[in-house]
């Protein structure tokens, strides 16, 4: 049973995935190289517990308790030599996870579950320098961010693990709250990444050939497709209006929709002139320096509310 955990890294994702098994009453021990970052993490955190609190998702109580549980490390052996199970969110470099989960191999205990919170490299690769039994118990537990309020968690079942590590994983993230996807071939972007690009691509298509504005274009997928999909997944929508309407409408439409193999060139164009979204101060919309911390409280305060609200309609 997983008691004990272990999260590499501090930044974004990492200490996102540490405050939520903290929140949960798991021990934590994140490791964190950065003397900055490590000095800060626990401060961001509250912060971020602080807002929970505010919107009514926990209590004051729980802030303190979440805290006391994570312990902060800046040397690897010591922070994973006693856990159960340790999640990596380190930059996305295959040489330095390869190294990375060799060192693990060799401090962990035997019984120790490793994964990795990569959705765009091959397990198989990240695993070339560990042992074969290790590999047995060696995952990709995929995170989206906001870490803490995203209930979604893709879980690896690619061959290499056994059912009994998988239902030991999909038992630990079910009791912080996750909705586990069982994926079964590693396959570049995973599930839920694929899709999302899927519909990234056309979107960008769009803007770029002058259909319609950018807010607009935002506000035909918020109120039509996403509004479904926040309950309801594409199959099951397929499924409700009829396949024989699919079949027709898809043979109508995806021969003139964008098929392009590479990023669209108007994200090209916005990277070349720097305007990268928010934290540029410019993208598809424009963000004053003074609306920016407002736009991300607002942003997560909508993932709080759909949060609440999806505990209603979860089978």
């Amino acid at each position: 049973m997983i008691k004990k955990i272990a999260v590499l890294g501090a930044g974004t994702m990492g200490h996102g995935i540490a405050e939520t098994f903290a929140m949960y009453g798991y021990s934590v021990n994140l490791f964190e190289i950065n003397d900055n970052i490590r000095t800060t993490v626990k401060s961001t955190i509250r912060t971020e517990l602080q807002f929970l609190e505010e919107n009514d998702f926990i209590t004051e109580e729980a802030i303190e308790r979440a805290l006391e549980n994570i312990q902060l490390y800046s040397e690897l052996r010591p922070c994973v030599e006693d856990v159960d199970y340790v999640i990596e969110a380190t930059p996305e470099n295959i040489q330095l996870k390869q190294n990375l989960f060799k060192e693990l191999d060799q401090y962990c205990k035997a019984d120790t579950i490793l994964a990795s919170n990569t959705s765009s490299l091959a397990l198989e690769d990240i695993m070339m320098l560990i042992g074969e039994e290790r590999k047995k118990r060696t995952m990709v537990c995929h995170w989206y961010n906001p870490a803490h309020l995203m209930p979604i968690a893709e879980l690896s079942f690619f061959g290499n693990t056994t059912e009994t590590v998988y239902n030991e994983v999909e038992n630990l993230y079910k009791k912080i709250g996750k909705q586990t996807v069982k994926v079964l071939k590693d396959v570049p972007g995973l599930v839920a990444n694929r899709i999302q690009q899927g519909v990234a691509r056309e979107v960008f298509s769009l803007i770029e050939m002058g259909v319609a504005a950018p807010a607009d274009i935002d506000k035909a997928l918020k109120f039509g497709p996403a509004f479904r999909y926040a309950t309801t997944g594409q199959l099951e929508v397929a499924d409700l209006g009829g396949l024989d309407i699919w079949c027709t409408v898809g043979d109508n439409l995806l021969s003139v929709m964008d098929d392009r193999k590479e990023a669209n060139p108007i994200l090209r164009q916005k990277v070349s002139e720097n305007k990268l979204g928010l934290k540029s101060g410019e993208g598809f919309f424009s963000y004053p320096a003074e609306t920016v911390e407002e736009i991300k409280k607002k942003f997560n305060k909508k993932l709080i509310v759909q949060l609440k609200a999806s505990q209603n309609y979860i089978e």
